[in-house]
């Protein structure tokens, strides 16, 4: 029923990254320039977490708190749930629905970042492969 295809053949490969000490103001800008939702944040090169347009709304605006204060690091969301490149797309959407994630940072073999596959890339490139997830599932519980 799958497509077979591979994350790794559809993924986006220039991932917006920041570093632990990068201020949410400086990962904001960044979202902004390069028009995404999140960025992955890095420590030593190596992913750590991500920080997301809600994690911003919710740990810093709502919580009355200065962007350009607030290091990135005190609000992000970790543990950062990644894939590999070998996992299928169906595969990539049932881990987002089991993890509550909209997002999914790629890594090789080594544990390096190489890219990052969304929800909205998903139904962009097969838009019915959600709902036939969620009806699969139904069906087997």
């Amino acid at each position: 029923m799958g497509s077979g295809i591979k994350v790794g053949e559809v993924m986006r490969k220039n991932v917006v990254t920041a570093s632990l000490e990068s201020t949410v103001s400086e990962a904001a800008s960044l979202m902004k320039k390069y028009n995404v939702g999140s960025v992955i944040v890095l420590d030593n090169g190596k992913a750590v977490g991500i920080l997301t347009e809600r994690d911003i709304v919710r740990n810093v605006v709502a919580e009355g708190k200065n962007p350009a204060a607030v290091k990135i690091k005190e609000v992000m969301s970790r543990p950062l749930r990644v894939i590999t490149l070998e996992v299928t797309l169906e595969d990539s959407a049932k881990l987002m629905k089991k993890f509550g994630v909209r997002r999914l940072p790629v890594i090789n073999e080594r544990g390096e970042l190489v890219g990052i596959i969304t929800e909205n890339d998903i139904m962009k490139l097969f838009p019915s492969v959600v709902d036939l997830i969620e009806e699969k599932a139904a069906i087997e519980r």
